[in-house]
């Protein structure tokens, strides 16, 4: 009788593992739907950061961003690392004053904000009112669509010149550029064209984690 903790308890270990071990890997239904991962769970590789290169580091099958301003660029293989029409999906955790973003049709820039593409914000509670989810300065979303310490899916999906956000599957932002946007100052570069995926790091009190980075192109 007094095995049967033992037994329960390897178990659940082996449960947990299994659970860990399926983390920045694809179901044989999103291969067959033609998603593709952007990060192993491992290591960088494939990405390259800009300005404070330590705010970026991978633990536990996860980017943890968390350091002063900079932005992980992808660089990898994957669409040669430009993006026009796509659905991308990852898995996001924030932390209490965290902010971050997803930047898209972006491209590498060794210092600043990122000039060019559209910013998806992320951040639950951070003292910037513009939460996750909105178009950051285009098509802002100011509600609470997630919480701190939570996992949560954030889905982006862009057609043409249509911009659609989900966080868990909830439909937040949905958005169509103009055919004259007006863009003003730091926004002029918010335009849809093609280009990579950058993750922002925003200071040094903001911790986000990301995993289950993966991207599906478009026609």
């Amino acid at each position: 009788m007094k095995r049967i903790p033992f037994l329960v308890g390897l178990l659940l270990a082996a449960g947990l593992f299994s659970t860990a071990s399926a983390q920045n890997q694809l179901t044989s239904a999103e291969a067959a739907e033609g998603w593709q991962l952007l990060f192993d769970g491992k290591s960088l590789n494939g990405w390259r950061a800009s300005e404070a290169t330590a705010t970026f580091s991978v633990k536990d099958g996860c980017i943890v961003v968390l350091g002063p301003r900079a932005h992980l660029f992808y660089e990898g293989p994957v669409g040669g690392h430009t993006f026009r029409s796509f659905e991308l999906k990852l898995d996001v955790k924030t932390f209490p004053k965290g902010n971050s973003g997803v930047y898209f049709h972006t491209a590498f820039q060794p210092t600043g904000w990122p000039s060019k593409g559209y910013e998806v914000q992320v951040n639950n509670s951070h003292k910037d009112p513009k939460r996750t989810a909105g178009l950051y300065g285009i098509k802002d979303n100011f509600d609470a669509v997630a919480k701190d310490n939570e996992w949560f899916a954030l889905r982006v999906k862009v057609e043409g010149k249509r911009i659609r956000t989900w966080v868990n599957d909830r439909l937040i932002t949905d958005y169509t550029e103009e055919e004259k946007p007006v863009r003003e100052g730091a926004y002029v570069g918010r335009l849809i064209g093609s280009g990579t995926i950058a993750l922002q790091g925003h200071d040094p009190e903001s911790q986000i984690h990301y995993r289950n980075i993966r991207i599906r192109l478009l026609p």
